[in-house]
């Protein structure tokens, strides 16, 4: 694939939905702590935000494995616009709130049909070629990182109106991209490779993991993220509240905050992963992703003890860094691994994966938080020395599959 793509109005739309769907996360970031702070006491905004993320991937944990084989059956472009029509819904409802319920109910919408992302990996895998998927998913991953850059920094700037108003431009922002989308975005997954077999079957998640994880590579790459996205969904449950509480920072703060990391995630994986990976390879950096994560979350640990601010941006600096080598290098594994038929129902495995994990993490975060501020920060450097040992036990492995899907 060659550089026209990125003239491509179907690629860009690809790009501007990944932006978008990461912004539109990002943007009630730093409002969340409050708006749950209106309907909850202060000693149970840390728990009941813990649910709020937990809820959310426990829906999209049900909804993602069946999303990827609906993609795979009936085309990424139905089941992509859809999953934007269900975010705007959610996010509406979120911004009316009036209880801790309809919250709750606005999160379970959006998990519901929250499977854009995995469905845009599916989209790139579809029209690259396997050699090229880590240079094209970094360049995803950087989008995801603007988004995730400019979603806070908007959001603490937005929320001087109203604290729902970040909520609200969130679910405009999504339906403009819908219908952008329902003019310009053609089908990918052309008819002679779609899911030729489908039935009911595949609508039950757990037939898709099933599916899945009788690969054993897949196995093994599986298990490897878990640790990876369970010490991230502690990070991004439990952040908002954490530096709001120690350093007493307000939505506008951690705004400015997100956009550092979001600067960073754009240099690494736009331009700093794309020059490594021929170099060194997926696995390698995978490996070094862990390491690099493993001492952004040891600083962490030691804000509670030393509540300096400077200690907070050299701990996302060095995040973004470790994040930015992990994330591509993991999408582009996974894709290497399997043939084109089997791209969403993959994508969509590693997605109930990661939700599996933003189920527990948020729990385990809130839980150890009510002990220590530092504890989830501690038990994220154990989750990150276990996977580096895991990438260095499986290498083998996953070099062995990736040389015989390339073969054929």
């Amino acid at each position: 694939m060659d550089k026209s793509l990125f003239k491509n109005k179907p690629f860009l739309f690809i790009l501007i939905t990944a932006f978008l769907s990461v912004m539109g996360i990002g943007l009630i970031i730093p409002v969340i702590p409050f708006i749950v702070g209106k309907y909850a006491g202060a000693n149970q905004i840390a728990w009941n935000v813990g649910l709020l993320v937990s809820l959310y991937s426990f829906c999209q944990f049900f909804a993602a494995p069946v999303l990827g084989a609906l993609s795979d059956k009936f085309g990424r472009r139905p089941i992509l616009l859809w999953c934007l029509l269900g975010s705007a819904i959610g996010y509406i409802l979120f911004g009316i709130g009036g209880s801790l319920a309809i919250l709750f109910i606005a999160r379970a919408i959006d998990g519901i049909t929250g499977g854009d992302i995995s469905t845009v990996i599916a989209y790139v895998a579809d029209v690259t070629k396997p050699q090229e998927r880590g240079k094209y998913f970094g360049i995803v991953g950087a989008t995801i990182g603007l988004g995730f850059m400019i979603g806070p920094s908007v959001g603490g700037l937005v929320s001087s109106i109203s604290l729902s108003a970040p909520v609200f431009l969130a679910a405009g922002l999504t339906i403009i991209n819908m219908i952008y989308g329902y003019f310009v975005l053609p089908e990918s997954l052309s008819y002679k490779h779609r899911m030729s077999d489908f039935s009911l079957h595949h609508l039950n998640p757990f037939n898709q993991l099933r599916y899945i994880l009788k690969n054993k590579t897949l196995q093994s790459l599986i298990i490897i993220g878990f640790f990876y996205f369970l010490a991230f969904s502690q990070l991004i449950s439990i952040i908002s509240v954490f530096y709001k509480d120690t350093l007493l920072w307000t939505p506008e703060n951690l705004g400015f905050y997100f956009l550092i990391i979001g600067a960073g995630d754009i240099f690494v994986q736009g331009y700093l992963t794309g020059k490594l990976l021929p170099k060194f390879g997926p696995i390698k950096l995978l490996f070094a992703g862990f390491l690099i994560t493993l001492c952004a979350y040891s600083i962490n640990a030691f804000i509670p003890v030393f509540p300096f601010a400077f200690l907070a941006y050299i701990y996302m600096i060095i995040y973004a860094v470790g994040s930015g080598l992990f994330e591509p290098s993991f999408g582009s594994l996974l894709s290497s691994v399997a043939g084109p038929q089997e791209q969403g129902r993959i994508q969509g495995a590693s997605q109930s994966m990661q939700s599996i994990a933003r189920i527990l993490g948020p729990l385990t975060a809130a839980f150890l938080y009510e002990y220590s501020h530092s504890f989830p920060w501690i038990l994220c450097v154990i989750l990150s020395l276990i996977g580096a040992m895991l990438v260095f036990s499986y290498k083998k492995k996953i070099t062995t599959s990736m040389n015989k899907v390339t073969a054929h």
